[in-house]
């Protein structure tokens, strides 16, 4: 079996149709620490080819939640930012330090390769349209004592790249977290400096 890089399923070089079959075999997916991926039932065990990651994050939710550390009744300081994905198997995640975001950078084309991590040891790759959705709330923070531009959801910061040195100036912090920006995401990515998602 092999999961193609769009998320399709395939059973010996046939595309597996049925959702639900999908998501069956989905249920029982396993990452070992060398990096292979089995499914893994309680009376059988089969290696299964992953040509990125076994997910793809097809939509995302932006809100303020509460903040769990506030006692109920107790009004926050200001909001808190939560990014809830959904996958192509309409798994949803919350973005926290759980299931953290991460941004891979090619190290010669610059070009970004965002993963949120679905369960332990399985990610989903954050599909284009969303990536852009997801640079349009960046924000520029300290990290290690270096500018980053990156997104907050739970109280979690987390990077996508370093703040440019030439061209558009990135976008300031804003108070509350995550209040989103004007424009078009697409806009935003092209305006903060950043290239395309693949």
């Amino acid at each position: 079996m092999r999961i193609a890089r769009d998320g399709s399923w395939f059973y010996k070089g046939s595309p597996i149709g049925r959702k639900e079959l999908v998501c069956l075999f989905a249920s029982v997916l396993k990452r070992e620490e060398d990096g292979s991926f089995w499914l893994e039932t309680p009376v059988e065990r089969g290696r299964i080819e992953v040509e990125d990651a076994p997910f793809v994050a097809v939509e995302m939710w932006w809100r303020n939640c509460a903040d769990p550390f506030v006692p109920a009744g107790v009004p926050a300081a200001e909001p808190r930012q939560c990014l809830t994905f959904r996958t192509n198997l309409d798994e949803m995640v919350t973005a926290d330090s759980d299931h953290p975001i991460r941004v891979a950078i090619d190290p010669r084309t610059r070009e970004p390769r965002p993963y949120i991590t679905v369960r332990p040891g399985l990610e989903a790759r954050i599909n284009r349209a969303v990536f852009y959705e997801l640079v349009a709330l960046a924000e520029q923070e300290e990290v290690d004592g270096r500018a980053k531009l990156g997104v907050w959801s739970q109280g979690v910061f987390f990077p996508i790249d370093d703040v440019p040195v030439l061209g558009a100036e990135p976008p300031p912090a804003r108070r509350g977290r995550g209040a989103p920006p004007r424009g078009t995401p697409r806009n935003a990515a092209r305006n903060a400096g950043m290239p395309a998602a693949e």
